[in-house]
């Protein structure tokens, strides 16, 4: 789904990854890298093969979109090195694309493995009139792109079914995205009538209409 905003043309695509096509860039949030191996060292029992889904679904994105630029808006990993991280390295490594860090609070991992890779890490990154952060923020004058919140929607049906969706979370000055990464969980969100959700279905991106 394409929408437009501050004059500027942005893709939203159904992996919670989203294309500006004028700056040439994929924007993510919340890939959680080492979370996996985080579990399953603590005896949960999640397939090793899940490990990978992450980069496949990162490769996914940048072989559709072909962007010059990668921008995580924080918590690419999920908490300290553990042997996810060694597969973050090779991938940087089969890829062209400039990467940049917007830090999150689960970004503890030293700044020096980020820069050893030629990664940028910033709190804050501004272009044009746009303010790129990890948690939502208000800043007068800039609409805001950030993550954190891992939205989500709940839709109900006739009756007492109830569906549950990630989505794209639009204020009037703000858009939240959802988690990129498996097995982070949602937050629901209750739009208002100012706000949009842009829903994530396996078909692709649907707009709820707000009643």
């Amino acid at each position: 789904m394409k929408i437009t905003i501050n004059g500027q043309n942005f893709i939203l695509h159904q992996s919670g990854a989203v294309f500006w096509e004028e700056q040439n860039m994929i924007l993510i949030s919340d890939v959680h890298l080492g979370k996996v191996a985080h579990f399953r060292k603590h005896g949960i029992g999640i397939p090793k093969d899940a490990i990978f889904e992450n980069f496949i679904r990162l490769d996914t994105v940048l072989q559709l979109f072909n962007p010059n630029k990668i921008i995580f808006l924080g918590d690419l990993f999920h908490s300290k090195i553990n042997n996810e991280w060694d597969f973050f390295v090779e991938w940087t490594k089969k890829h062209s694309q400039k990467i940049i860090l917007v830090e999150g609070n689960h970004d503890i991992i030293s700044k020096q493995y980020y820069e050893d890779l030629n990664i940028e890490i910033y709190n804050e990154l501004v272009i044009d009139d746009f303010s790129l952060t990890h948690h939502p923020i208000q800043k007068e004058g800039f609409f805001n792109f950030c993550g954190h919140l891992h939205p989500g929607i709940k839709l109900k049906g006739l009756g007492r079914q109830f569906l549950s969706l990630s989505c794209f979370f639009r204020k009037p000055n703000q858009l939240i995205f959802p988690a990129f990464g498996e097995f982070t969980g949602n937050s629901y969100l209750v739009p208002t009538e100012n706000d949009k959700a842009y829903a994530i279905t396996k078909e692709g991106i649907i707009e709820i209409a707000i009643n």
